[in-house]
């Protein structure tokens, strides 16, 4: 059986590698987008290894995606977003590595992890508050600030008009928060 756009799911979950060549040949052009916009200023090298490292992810992790080719866009999207941001991250703390010899420096060092904790705290509050919207919402918002489309493009791709897309994102920017203001008063 070959694989094509209605079974490559279906062969990727039973790791059947004429799957893996279907997906590289299909969204080898969405991943390395992503990555490159997010390693622009990393060597190419870096860039292809990122790329290799998502389509090996999406190997060994097939098993867990649930859905059809319009949310398997959007997963492997998801994971060459997050792939980039982990590498450039690590090519950063190997520059302050390499850089920090003295012991303020080391305080400096310690003070970025700190942020970035933080951060990662936020970040994944912010993921469980998107995850409690509305299944249209919460895909609107992952189209426009994880995989950083414009409004025009997810109307597109959604189906509905901009203003739709636009209403959405602003009710959808009052629930989220509403909901961090709930949560900091109980903290």
């Amino acid at each position: 059986m070959k694989c094509s756009a209605t079974n490559f799911i279906t062969r990727l979950k039973k790791q059947k590698e004429d799957a893996l060549d279907y997906i590289i040949e299909a969204y080898l052009p969405l991943v390395k987008t992503i990555a490159t916009k997010i390693l622009y200023t990393m060597r190419h090298q870096d860039i292809d290894e990122c790329v290799n490292d998502v389509f090996l992810s999406v190997w060994q992790n097939a098993h867990q995606f649930h859905g059809d080719a319009q949310d398997f866009k959007k997963w492997i999207g998801m994971i060459t977003k997050y792939k980039a941001i982990d590498r450039y991250r690590q090519a950063e703390k190997q520059i302050v590595r390499e850089q920090t010899d003295a012991p303020l420096e080391q305080k400096a060092s310690d003070l970025q992890t700190d942020l970035t904790v933080l951060q990662r705290e936020e970040k994944t509050e912010l993921l469980f508050a998107i995850s409690l919207l509305e299944e249209m919402d919460r895909d609107i918002f992952m189209m426009k600030y994880y995989l950083e489309l414009s409004n025009s493009e997810i109307a597109q791709n959604l189906g509905l008009s901009k203003a739709a897309v636009d209403n959405r994102l602003y009710r959808g920017k009052k629930i989220l928060a509403t909901n961090v203001k709930l949560k900091e008063q109980f903290v």
